[in-house]
């Protein structure tokens, strides 16, 4: 592995690096994601001139057909794949079947396609910190994969997600394809249009604060204890960390992307509701699961690379707020002027 520093300009098979290759097209598949948005909007910074995104209805990635067209007909250098469907325990508990045929159908579906163009020189997949077992120890390192079954009510969107890393190192092994895995830790960031309460924690107790602030309701309340320890990492810090990857990383083994920095969901909700403006109190119902209990990934593989997140906890809450004020006015004003 390259040592950080100075990017390296020559890939250890003599072509070009990926910072270097900023004409080549590259394939960011998940483009309008939270995730997705945030990488399209870094790599366009670092003037990367031909990045191609499709919307769902313009390629729907869980139709094998029509991915080997688009493989076809683009032949990209580069493929980001943080394309998938996504949802917090709730959604994915409510779902499970279009959760785990979904997110299968997209990573089997890009892989061969991506392998069988013949133009890919590299390609990232974006797995996620729910491929760790309940009792990993603390903070989880990348070995800790398969130790154990995920968390109970993780498995149907986990499941999927670690097929993905085992078939990128098949892809590796067997064909020599440079396929590598980010694995994220709860990402929060911007995102449009503003998710719904069935999505991760962060975006939905910023709506529930908001309408409890508007109807004047004296109370919030939130499933759990509230001691559950989590690490949040801006979307913006993640992207920062896949083009660093994509850059200087190639191995089989995935890489942990996380802050390292944690708090309590309590702690969390509290941030929250000051940002928001909500001066009533929150209630906390046990009755509802906890969840694992803590989830903090040992990132000193990507640290190692020269990445450091930069976005502190309340700032990305604080823009994230602006984003749903902004949100609001416009589907306000679409409304009324309908």
């Amino acid at each position: 592995m390259p040592s950080h520093g100075a990017p390296q300009q020559v890939a250890n098979d003599g072509t070009s690096s990926f910072l270097a290759d900023k004409s080549a097209k590259v394939f960011l598949a998940g483009h309008k994601g939270m995730l997705g948005s945030a990488v399209h909007r870094r790599l366009a910074a670092l003037g990367f001139t031909n990045v191609v995104g499709r919307t769902r209805a313009e390629l729907d990635l869980t139709c094998e057909a029509a991915v080997r067209k688009f493989f076809d007909a683009e032949r990209p250098r580069y493929v980001i794949l943080a394309a998938g469907k996504v949802g917090g325990l709730h959604a994915s508990s409510a779902a499970p079947v279009d959760f785990m045929t979904e997110n299968l159908r997209i990573t089997t579906n890009v892989l061969a396609a991506a392998r069988l163009c013949g133009t890919v020189r590299k390609l990232l997949f974006v797995a996620t910190s729910a491929v760790y077992p309940a009792d990993a120890p603390q903070p989880i390192p990348e070995s800790a994969l398969l130790a154990g079954p995920p968390a109970p009510g993780n498995e149907w969107y986990a499941i999927p997600k670690i097929v993905g890393i085992k078939m990128c190192q098949a892809y590796r092994a067997e064909l020599g394809m440079d396929a590598i895995v980010a694995a994220p830790n709860n990402l929060y960031g911007p995102r449009e249009p503003f998710p719904s309460e069935s999505s991760h924690v962060i975006p939905a107790l910023i709506r529930r604060f908001h309408r409890a602030k508007a109807a004047g309701a004296p109370e919030v309340a939130v499933w759990g204890s509230g001691l559950q320890l989590r690490e949040f990492t801006h979307a913006d810090d993640a992207a920062d960390a896949i083009v660093l990857l994509m850059d200087r990383y190639s191995g089989a083994e995935h890489v942990n992307i996380g802050s390292g920095r944690e708090v309590t969901v309590r702690e969390l909700a509290e941030m929250v509701r000051e940002v928001v403006g909500y001066e009533g109190r929150v209630v906390w119902d046990t009755s509802r699961p906890d969840g694992v209990m803590r989830r903090l990934l040992d990132s000193s593989k990507m640290r190692e690379m020269g990445w450091e997140p930069k976005v502190e906890l309340r700032d990305g809450l604080k823009k994230l707020n602006e984003g749903y004020l902004r949100s609001s006015v416009v589907t306000n004003f679409e409304t009324v002027n309908r």
